[in-house]
Parts: C-alpha cells; structure tokens; sequence
C-alpha cells in the first residue's frame, strides 16, 4: 500500500502539528510497524520561501529517503484546489504520482484524481470558540468543507474532537477515525540523582543568560503552550497572585511557550501583577531542556478553554509533574483520574488545587503515580498502528 504524507506543517524548531507529523512518521517508517506499507513524504514551502526559490526540506525530514518536493505554497495551492476530476487533480498526480492514499495532517487533504483522501482535522475551536480563534483559523471552516467533498475519512485526536466534528460538520461518525497522541518522552520515575542533574542543568542554561532572573534555588509552577487566549493563562496569573497574597508561597511561575495571537493582554497581565519579579516567560527550549523544566517544578498548570488533545498533560505526568488542568473538552479522556481538574473560569478553584499540591507531599506523590500509570496508556505505536488501520479500512 502507498501513502503520501503531506509534512508541510514540520518547521525548523517543530511544535503541536509538526511534532505529531515527526512521531508518526518515525514509527510508520523507521520502525517498520507495516511492512508493506511505502510512504512517501511531501512537503511545500512557505511562501516567502517559495518567492526566494529555497524549497529544501526541514532538517528533522533530511534523513528519509522517499520524499518531494510540491513546487507551489499552500496559500497558492489552497486557492487553486478543485475537485478530483478537475484540472487540480490530475496536475497534482503528474507530481505526486497515484498513491493508494494521500494524507492530508492538517485541515486540508490534495484532491488527487485516483486516491483515497485521508484529512487530519484537530479540533474545531474555530467553530466553537471564535472568539479565540486568529483569522487564519476562523477561516479553517470553509477550506474544510471545502475539502470534505473529496474526503473519505477524517482523522482526529480524541473522542472529544470526533464528536465535535461530527456536529459540526455533520459528517457520519463511521468516517472519522479516533488516533490518539502520546508524550514524546519515554516515561521515566524521577529519582533524586535525576532531579539534582536536571537543576544542574538548568542552572548551566541560566548563567548562559537566557533567563538570569530565575532562580532555580526556588520551587515553580509550570505552564507550557503557547501565549494565547484560549490557553488561559490570564487565570494562571490570577490564581498565581492569589497563592502568593494568601498562601505566602515561595513559588515562582514559569511560562514556556512562543508569543500566539492575542499574547499582549497576556503580557499585560503579567507586568501589573504585583509578582512580576517572580513571573518568568521563556521562548522556544530544546526538547531536553523542556523534560527538565518538566522534572524539576512543583506542579504543572493547564486551565485551556479546549483542547482538541492537550498533549502537554500527558508529557507532564510522562515525566513525573503532577498536574491541575481543566475539566473540558478532550482533557479528561487524556487526564482520566490522574490529575486535579477545574473549571477552568473559577480562579478560587485553580488556586486551591494548586495549594493542595504545594501543602500535601503526599497528595503531590499520589498525582504523580497516577500521572506515570496513565501515561502509560498512550504511545506513538500506539497512534501509527491505529493510523494503519484506518489506512487500511479504506482499502477493504
């Protein structure tokens, strides 16, 4: 069986989509989960690349062989995407050729003129929560159902996401398939040798004057997500003060993650709280920095209006955080029991689990063995293997 994956979303320091893309196809291709299966990996370039004529690969895709290159932007491809049988689809062919399946991974699928078409849609936040959705995404809707009219089936990441697709696109549930995601890091039970050389570390990427202001001496709180108003992060804040106002905590927060849309307010937040001093916000950090960052604080924080997944909570509790979340859309199918859930509108709530976490040892011990168990449950072999089989529902 052959299948073109489309790995456009994959950029240079890779997040969210791209992370997911590089996972599966790891285990698709590297691992050999199916023999006889032939994947072929194509990319198109941004358009600012595509207008300086620098149409390479991302690094993290360099190393597989069976990969091309589709001349055009997205922005251009999506305004000229037609039906299969039009034009569209049959130039689209002469570059990719006639795979079994073309997989579109996000929002979009080609509409190659003799392939099964396969679209990964997320969540549907857009459609949901317009309110904290760019204009890019607000405009996900149409392109959508654009490309349902030459879909024949829909990938997602959660039981949640499905049911909202279903609704919202009024498509039969037996088309979309439920693919679960997983902790890009291996579970691993903290031991004390461990923590001391993740805080030996982190101290070594402090004095290198990335964030000279953080004291790793001192406990944190951690988030990690984008800055943006869906994630919530005005009530972290919030909640944040609270504790230190009320509770006397020695706790700093940190925040990791790029600026989103809509991060000023955020930002804003942050300057005219009274603990600004111990409020600390970084970019982008390697994928070994970020399990320290994990290993080392106190509790994880991630109060998100909605998640289509919320793969954040499972790398926490993979690497031993013990985490407080909210109670909505995909995230207590990831959580289960392992982990403090709140209204993620009620700051008094956020605040008082938090607390819990910080005043009881053995509370924290409890979330933090739970959070190992459940983690456990989900792998990116896992996800390919279920990926094949929808692959192959389609074939049948």
């Amino acid at each position: 069986m052959k299948i073109c994956l489309d790995t456009t979303p994959v950029t240079q320091k890779p997040s969210g989509v791209g992370l997911y893309i590089l996972n599966l196809i790891n285990e698709l291709i590297q691992q050999k989960i199916d023999k006889d299966i032939e994947m072929s990996l194509v990319y198109q370039p941004k358009f600012a690349n595509w207008l300086r004529g620098s149409w390479q690969f991302p690094d993290q895709l360099q190393p597989y062989v069976q990969k091309q290159i589709l001349p055009i932007p997205v922005r251009l491809s999506n305004l000229l995407t037609r039906p299969p049988t039009g034009l569209t689809g049959k130039l689209l062919a002469n570059y990719l050729g006639s795979p079994d399946i073309v997989h579109g991974t996000n929002y979009s699928v080609h509409p190659l003129s003799h392939s099964a078409r396969i679209m990964t849609i997320y969540d549907v936040s857009f459609v949901l929560y317009p309110e904290y959705a760019t204009s890019v995404s607000k405009a996900y809707f149409n392109a959508v159902k654009k490309c349902l009219k030459w879909t024949d089936l829909i990938i997602t990441i959660s039981e949640s996401s499905k049911r909202d697709i279903v609704n919202c696109f009024q498509v039969p549930e037996r088309i979309v398939w439920v693919t679960p995601l997983a902790s890009r890091y291996p579970m691993m039970i903290n031991t004390a040798e461990q923590i001391v050389s993740s805080k030996t570390r982190l101290h070594a990427f402090c004095k290198q004057g990335v964030s000279r202001n953080f004291d790793f001496e001192k406990p944190y709180l951690l988030f990690v997500g984008t800055l943006e108003p869906r994630k919530n992060i005005t009530a972290i804040v919030q909640a944040f003060n609270q504790l230190k106002s009320e509770q006397k905590i020695e706790h700093q927060l940190l925040l990791v993650g790029r600026k989103g849309w809509l991060y000023g307010p955020i930002l804003e937040d942050i300057n005219q709280s009274p603990y600004q001093g111990s409020i600390h916000q970084l970019d982008y950090v390697s994928e070994s920095l970020m399990a320290d960052l994990y290993r080392s604080a106190t509790a994880f924080v991630y109060p998100s209006h909605y998640e289509g997944f919320g793969l954040p909570v499972l790398e926490a509790m993979s690497l031993g955080c013990p985490v407080v979340s909210s109670n909505t859309s995909s995230i207590p199918e990831v959580a289960g029991n392992a982990a403090i859930l709140v209204p993620p509108d009620d700051t008094d709530a956020l605040a008082d689990a938090l607390y819990q976490l910080i005043d009881m040892p053995s509370l924290r011990q409890h979330y933090v063995q739970a959070g190992y168990e459940q983690a456990e449950k989900f792998s990116w072999k896992k996800t390919a293997q279920s990926t094949i089989e929808a692959y192959y529902s389609l074939m049948s």
